[in-house]
Order: structure tokens, then C-alpha cells, then sequence
């Protein structure tokens, strides 16, 4: 007479991911991580913003606003 003690019981052998579900793991923690480090930096770049309305009224922004006006 078999006992029913031994049977299904203890630790069972988690199988391998095959080579598409570890691309998928791998492509998904990227994204992750991009997603991450993307919220962080907003998140940085707003706590370290200027408090109150910043308004540039004489920003040269062109080929040549390095080179002083004479």
C-alpha cells in the first residue's frame, strides 16, 4: 500500500524560460528602466526649477547668439 504523505509534496523544479520569454523579460525591464530614470530626471529637473514665472524677454537663441552684438 502506497502512503499519500510522500506524494506532491516538497519544492518543485521551476522550469527555464526559453529564449522568448527572456527576450521579453530583458525588452520589458529596459523599458523599466527608460520609463525610470525618464520620471526621476522630470522629477529632479521640477524640484530644482525656478519658483515663479521666469519669463526671457531678451534670449537670442539662433545660428549666431554666441558672438556678442555690437
Amino acid at each position: 500500500m502506497r502512503s499519500g504523505l510522500g506524494t506532491r509534496h516538497g519544492l518543485a523544479l521551476a522550469k527555464t524560460p526559453n529564449y522568448r520569454q527572456q527576450a521579453t523579460r530583458r525588452r520589458l525591464m529596459a523599458i523599466c528602466a527608460i520609463l525610470g530614470l525618464a520620471l526621476a530626471s522630470g522629477l529632479i529637473g521640477s524640484l530644482t526649477a525656478p519658483k515663479g514665472e521666469v519669463v526671457a524677454t531678451s534670449a537670442a537663441t539662433g545660428p549666431f547668439s554666441y558672438f556678442p552684438h555690437q
